[in-house]
């Protein structure tokens, strides 16, 4: 048995069952008979299964929510906030599904009287067979049991075995038996989907090294998703991990920018570092701001120190953020600007750009950051170029600032996945154009996103035909096109 502990209480909360060894292979053996029916099922038939999920979810709501709150001390308006989001994803990879053009079909008719002749060459994107999900700490529900990994693995007809997260198990329970129960009401093959819980490392080093699993989706610390790199890289037959980890999401304010507006700048700084607690992949560490900006940075004191306590969703992100926040206030020319009360504080600190090093490139994870104070635009360029990949990189600009952007442009887009311009990093939207990635270590494959319907292509490859009789061809390929999709033929959209 597996319980979770409320953060505020220390409680000991209702647990759920470990998954044995025994019950481990079976998984495997189920989730490897799903693979071709599955991704055999008719993309209308797979749809309406995403959209069931949603409504077994939402059938939950009240349950899944006051778990998850009882077990992160996630505010109630977040938690179903995040459900919605969660519910919203898999209705948005439904209607991806149901069109059907994401398999992306390719065609190049015969040409049999070219010298020499070119042979009929279709291909398109298929899935890739069952795909392992590790649930994070810091979203119980979006990123979770049934988040974004799953939803983009189960729409691209992969089965899906999940490793629920021990911050929250009984949330991730919940949302397991909501899959379940919609595998079961759409007549899918008990292997579709399948939740295991294990007490230490092991079950997720024999989830990763297994046979039937064919990739990894992974969204946590750089340690764990490197670790898990390493073990896939050690198999027989080498998997990919999609790994999404750490990140500092460096922020530039421009001079106009901070002259116009200190104070706006102040507050929106604030309320991103300590949304969730800080406890967010996009937290802004690192923000370079002009010196002598005072008036931002009073701003940004008052609002610090009249924060209250945080309560982190446990008690090893707590003991981090302690030794986090103890390294940077023993850094050489790292100055704490300002702290607020309680409990795991929210911290500001500063330093001038000439006594920047990479050792503050390490990710803090909880409500603080890094004030980074220069003296002219070159400074900053120099320290971005020194920065590791990110998730996002973040410019506050006003008119007057618009050609020194465009001039740094170039260093912020290198160096992270998304650039964001006059807003914050924290908060994703779920849409067909986002990137949630970058180039290593904030992912281990810069290609890729684990947010957006693009995610679904991590979980597939590309499978190629050639001089096939029309209807031994997949759907997708034939030539009347039953499934009515958008292809490219001989490199035109028809």
């Amino acid at each position: 048995m597996i319980q979770g502990i409320n953060p505020v209480t220390g409680e000991r909360l209702e647990g759920v069952p470990l998954t044995t060894a025994a019950e481990l292979e079976q998984v495997f053996e189920r989730a490897q008979a799903a693979v071709r029916p599955y991704a055999n099922l008719h993309k209308d038939l797979r749809a309406a299964f995403l959209r069931q999920i949603a409504a077994e979810l939402e059938n939950v709501r009240e349950e899944i929510t006051s778990a998850a709150h009882l077990e992160t001390a996630l505010p109630m308006a977040r938690l179903n906030g995040e459900l919605t989001r969660t519910t919203g994803q898999l209705k948005l990879f439904a209607d991806v599904v149901q069109e059907g053009s994401w398999v992306d079909a390719r065609i190049d008719p015969a040409l049999p009287e070219r010298t020499p002749p070119r042979p009929d060459i279709r291909s398109m994107l298929v899935p890739l067979g069952v795909v392992g999900v590790f649930g994070a700490s810091n979203f119980p529900l979006a990123f979770s049991v049934a988040g974004g990994d799953t939803a983009s693995a189960l729409a691209a007809g992969c089965p899906v075995i999940v490793k629920g997260h021990n911050a929250h198990p009984r949330t991730g329970y919940l949302a397991g038996e909501a899959i379940q129960k919609a595998v079961q009401s759409c007549g899918l093959p008990e292997g579709v989907f399948s939740l295991v819980f294990g007490a230490d490392n092991q079950i997720g080093e024999t989830l990763v090294q297994h046979p039937a699993v064919k990739a990894v989706g992974f969204t946590g610390s750089r340690a764990g998703g490197l670790a898990l790199t390493r073990l896939a890289q050690q198999r027989k037959e080498p998997i990919p991990v999609y790994a999404e980890m750490s990140s500092i999401n460096p922020m530039v304010v421009f001079p106009g920018a901070m002259h116009e507006r200190p104070e706006a700048l102040a507050r929106g700084l604030h309320a991103s570092f300590t949304l969730g607690a800080g406890q967010f992949c996009t937290n802004p560490g690192l923000v370079c701001v002009p010196a002598g900006s005072e008036v931002f940075l009073q701003e940004l004191k008052t609002l610090t120190e009249t924060t209250g306590a945080f309560h982190l969703l446990t008690s090893g992100i707590e003991q981090h953020y302690a030794s986090g926040i103890t390294q940077l206030k023993t850094s050489t020319g790292v100055d704490l600007l300002a702290q607020g009360s309680g409990a795991c504080p929210a911290h500001v600190f500063r330093v001038e750009a000439k006594d920047w090093n990479d050792a503050l490139q390490q990710e803090v994870f909880g409500p603080s950051t890094v004030l980074c104070l220069y003296q002219s635009l070159s400074e900053v360029e120099s320290i971005l170029q020194h920065l590791e990949g990110q998730l996002t990189a973040s410019a506050h600009i006003a008119d007057s600032d618009r050609r020194a952007f465009a001039d740094l442009l170039p260093v912020l887009q290198d160096r992270a996945g998304r650039v964001i311009v006059n807003g914050y990093p924290t908060g994703v939207e779920v849409c067909h154009a986002m990137v949630h990635g970058g180039p290593y270590p904030s992912t281990t494959d810069p290609r890729s996103t684990s947010v957006g319907t693009r995610a679904i292509v991590r979980f597939t490859r590309l499978s190629c035909y050639q001089d096939f009789p029309d209807d031994l061809l997949p759907e997708a390929l034939q030539e009347s096109n039953p499934l009515n999709i958008r292809r490219l033929r001989e490199g035109k959209l028809e």
